[in-house]
């Protein structure tokens, strides 16, 4: 896997458009300019601990005496998990958490940045790319940036995108993401198998 396609597997997981709603519910009732700070307060937040588990991941999986296939195959269904409830859509979103801030309150870390942004499929799949191949680290944290760039973009143009397509339109996309990434979780669980199989049979 190269950084264009992590990237986007990345952006896929972060699921930006899937999290306008939670984001203008969050902050439904901070004014626009502090919207923004917060926004970029929570996603510098994500990003750090995603970035940490870019390189604690490999360590807590020897800790636990989890083998790389074991660890590509569960980040597999999780990641079909995710991708079905944002193809069949959920009210309490594809974490099933919900919201469960007050309207007139400003999160802090919780909802927005874990489990909304970083949440454990994006925590389970860079685990996945950090595992199959620690030493492309500086590539992973290339990919990490771009899609953390891409989705914050995202977030900030969050009431734009809303009243320009509508919710219908932000919910086709968030759909449509769900849809890929179903197809990228089949093919990990594929892999994963595969690799299994191979292990026994030698």
């Amino acid at each position: 896997m190269d950084i264009a396609s992590a990237a986007i597997l990345l952006i896929l997981v972060l699921d930006p458009f899937g999290n306008i709603g939670l984001v203008l519910s969050a902050l439904a009732r901070v004014s626009e300019p502090r919207r923004h700070r917060v926004i970029l307060r929570e996603c510098a937040i994500a990003y750090v601990v995603l970035i940490a588990f870019l390189f604690i991941g490999r360590p807590l999986l020897e800790l636990m005496r989890l083998s790389e296939t074991a660890i590509g195959l569960a980040g597999g269904v999780i990641l079909f998990i995710i991708a079905l409830r944002m193809v069949f859509q959920h009210p309490e979103g594809p974490m099933g958490d919900g919201n469960t801030e007050a309207a007139g309150s400003e999160p802090y870390i919780v909802p927005l940045a874990i489990p909304a942004i970083a949440g454990p499929s994006a925590m389970a799949t860079v685990i996945v790319l950090s595992s199959r191949e620690p030493q492309r680290w500086p590539e992973w944290m290339v990919a990490i940036t771009l899609a953390f760039l891409v989705s914050t973009t995202v977030l900030l143009l969050a009431a734009r995108i809303s009243k320009f397509i509508g919710d219908r339109g932000v919910n086709a996309l968030g759909r449509l993401m769900g849809l890929i990434l179903t197809a990228i979780a089949v093919e990990m669980l594929l892999s994963g198998i595969t690799t299994y199989v191979r292990s026994i049979q030698s």
